[in-house]
């Protein structure tokens, strides 16, 4: 996504640009090339997404897919929440790597994508372990919250420490805490998503965050005024300030913010 970057060649004097400068597109073309092959429905669910939509851009694509997938058997999450499905594509990579009993919810406000999005699962055979949830994304994590007896965000704020503690060992008792949550919803709405699903996540788990370098924008100064791009500098902002947490931002494709909550 970043074509014209260019990688260079670093000291502890300094800063040597290498003469044969490298397109990040043929770096990326590498690693895909040297990645496991994707599954025959992840190859169907890029064809059909081409095919049905006007946004195959918005694909995670093999290499982040299976980044995801590994995080998902490195972690051994059983529980996974993914925020802004598309049409499909990074649920079943996090799915694939679920084990036996495990349990994968994806929110999508694009009802339109519905059909696509189902078939993907069964194509996938994993139809057993997902569940699509259709609608508004803040407002479905209103109701998970409210169905795992946590406060609302405003209230939760407000609890000390032990009473916080108190709250999620309660959710942890029914075992609905998550292990994993991805974000790749509106990218306006990234503190709100972040703030939603904090207290949802078990202690140890993590919260993923796609676009966080936004096409580099994040990086510009001035930064620009668009509110993607704020929200998603203020996000990142967010993540780095909380300690709660621990952070790192990988320059996969569009950003990938890696979380673990502590």
């Amino acid at each position: 996504m970043y074509d014209g970057l260019s990688f260079c060649c670093h000291s502890e004097r300094n800063v040597v640009k290498s003469k044969n400068l490298i397109s990040m597109e043929k770096i990326y073309k590498y690693i895909e090339e040297h990645a496991s092959v994707p599954s025959q429905a992840l190859d169907w669910v890029v064809k059909q997404t081409h095919v049905r939509t006007n946004h195959a851009r918005m694909l995670s694509g093999a290499t982040q897919g299976q980044l995801l997938r590994m995080l998902v058997q490195m972690t051994g999450a059983r529980r996974i929440l993914e925020l802004g499905t598309f049409t499909g594509y990074s649920a079943i990579c996090l799915a694939s790597a679920l084990p036996e009993g495990g349990h994968l919810d994806t929110l999508e406000l694009n009802d339109e994508l519905e059909d696509l999005i189902l078939e993907g699962f069964d194509r996938a055979g994993l139809s057993d372990k997902m569940e699509l949830h259709i609608g508004d994304c803040k407002e479905t994590l209103k109701s998970f919250r409210e169905r795992m007896n946590l406060p609302d965000v405003g209230e939760s704020s407000s609890l000390n420490d032990a009473e916080m503690s108190q709250m999620t060992e309660s959710a942890a008792s029914d075992y609905l805490l998550y292990d994993i949550v991805y974000m790749d919803a509106n990218k306006r709405e990234y503190c709100e998503y972040y703030d939603l699903v904090f207290d949802m996540v078990r202690p140890g788990g993590l919260i993923l965050a796609d676009n966080v370098l936004w096409d580099g924008k994040v990086c510009q100064d001035p930064l620009p005024q668009d509110k993607q791009t704020l929200g998603i500098a203020a996000f990142n902002d967010k993540v780095s300030a909380d300690p709660r947490v621990e952070s790192v931002i990988m320059p996969l494709r569009d950003g990938l913010n890696i979380i673990r909550k502590r």
